[in-house]
């Protein structure tokens, strides 16, 4: 009887235990079956894999990667802007009757731009031309009663007293006339002004008033420069800015032109922007009539000699952003290898940074040359500076 719990006990753990350990044992079975554990197993074997072998074309094909030294440039980006720029103003309040000229246009010096309205100062003329007129009379009376009093203080008919207010009258009068000759001269100032013309030969930026506006002193109508002042303006770091010096001649890329222009320091302003460490270079650019301001501009400053890898681009395999070359090795065999280039020189040639060393033979793809390419143009990423400094 005392037995009794220690059955029930190990009746219940029976139950209990004995199902997981059966489903463990079956999921641990049905695993090895997947795994191919109850499978019939493969002996593993060697495969010895034959590298290949460069043929005679392709050996004299090959290029020879080199180690050359240039100079090296750096550059400074900046945009185009007119030294001589002058900002055309009205010098009278008056309403804009007509504008002559449109933004864009050739401008000779003394060539009428803009008209304005004259109705207000053609009335102001009117009253000083009858003043003046009011002047001259009043003169002359006076001039008239001065040589009667003369000839009457002669024969002492009337007192010096009198006289001297003729005389008076007079001197008022001449000082009234030089008065309202003065006040009609300005007035025809002012109406020389409602005729606004070009200061200068130039050609015309920008338009800032149309017909019906009203013109203020001081406040600008149009935009105008001499396109043969134009500069490029670029920040150029204080290392380099301190060897530069007016009158230094450099060369200067437009992009929107694909074209390189022979420039001339012109001013170096003598203040470095603390916040990018450089110095205001103005280089002045021959005229060309296909440079407008606001273009941009790329400066080339030489900044030393440096040595690097050439390497043709027609041997350059582009997988995605990876580029490989195929290199021949001193045992003829083919091995590709991964290489990263840096700045492109011309469309032909390009820098290695690693992956080979000078000395290493690579394949060219059949269409290109040693020194002449017909094959397409592939894109090389740059590094920072001049992406067509030569490298070659």
């Amino acid at each position: 009887m005392k037995l009794q719990p220690f059955t029930k006990i190990g009746s219940v753990l029976l139950k209990t235990v004995l199902p997981l350990v059966l489903g463990v044992a079956v999921l641990v079975g049905v695993v090895a079956w997947m795994v191919g554990f109850f499978g019939e197993k493969i002996q593993a074997t060697e495969d010895v894999v034959t590298p290949a072998t460069a043929t005679a074309e392709q050996r004299e094909n090959a290029y020879e990667v080199r180690e050359v030294e240039k100079t090296y440039v750096e550059e400074a980006v900046g945009t185009l802007k007119a030294a001589d720029r002058t900002e055309i103003s009205a010098r009278v309040m008056a309403t804009i009757e007509e504008v002559k000229v449109r933004a864009g246009q050739m401008v000779a010096e003394d060539q009428l731009l803009i008209v304005l309205d004259q109705l207000a100062l053609e009335t102001q003329r009117s009253q000083a031309e009858a003043n003046r007129t009011a002047a001259e009379a009043a003169l002359n009376r006076a001039e008239k009663d001065y040589e009667r009093a003369v000839e009457l203080a002669r024969s002492r008919t009337i007192t010096r007293e009198t006289l001297d207010r003729v005389i008076e009258k007079v001197k008022v009068g001449r000082a009234n006339l030089k008065h309202a000759r003065e006040a009609l001269a300005e007035v025809d100032v002012m109406l020389s002004y409602t005729k606004i013309t070009a200061p200068k030969a130039g050609t015309i930026v920008d338009r800032l008033a149309e017909p019906g506006d009203t013109a203020r002193p001081g406040e600008p109508l149009l935009i105008l420069y001499d396109p043969s002042s134009l500069r490029l303006e670029v920040p150029v770091k204080e290392n380099l800015a301190v060897k530069m010096k007016p009158g230094e001649e450099l060369t200067v890329k437009i992009d929107a032109h694909n074209r390189r222009l022979k420039a001339v320091i012109d001013e170096i302003v003598p203040q470095a922007e603390a916040g990018s460490r450089s110095f205001l270079v103005k280089v002045k650019l021959p005229r060309s009539d296909d440079l407008f301001e606001g273009m941009f501009g790329r400066l080339e400053i030489p900044a030393g000699r440096r040595r690097h890898l050439c390497l043709h681009s027609g041997a350059i395999e582009t997988v995605g952003q990876l580029q490989f070359v195929t290199v021949i090795r001193d045992d003829d065999t083919l091995e590709r290898r991964f290489i990263k280039t840096g700045r492109r020189g011309d469309k032909d040639h390009v820098e290695v940074l690693s992956g080979l060393k000078a000395g290493d033979k690579v394949l060219l793809k059949p269409s290109c040359k040693d020194g002449v390419s017909t094959c397409p143009e592939k894109t090389v990423p740059l590094r920072e500076g001049n992406p067509e400094q030569s490298v070659e």
